[in-house]
């Protein structure tokens, strides 16, 4: 098996995702609620919500970096949101519908 992680190397992982890792993740979770949530009645609220909740997504995965003490946990927890919704945004991207057939007058 390998060495264990020094306590060095642990600090500067959970710095990562405490810091640029939560604003990335935040960012890219807004991109992906917008692809799952309901349009509601004036039809941009799947594109609204997302924008007032990026403030808390980030909060709660600062927080969570900062407080767990399993740094497994909180590498699971962030990679498992920016992979899900990353794809998903990656998905829409490359969902392409086909050309119209019609010639154009």
């Amino acid at each position: 098996m390998g060495r264990p992680m020094s306590d060095r190397s642990r600090k500067w992982i959970r710095i990562l995702f405490a810091g640029p890792g939560a604003v990335i993740i935040a960012i890219v979770v807004m991109a992906g609620m917008a692809l799952w949530l309901p349009r509601g009645a004036a039809g941009i609220d799947n594109l609204v919500l997302p924008l007032i909740l990026v403030p808390l997504i980030w909060a709660a995965l600062f927080f969570h970096a900062c407080l767990d003490q399993r740094l497994a946990r909180v590498a699971g927890v962030a990679l498992v949101l920016l992979v899900v919704h990353g794809g998903l945004v990656a998905h829409k991207f490359l969902d392409r519908k086909p050309a119209s057939v019609e010639p154009h007058p």
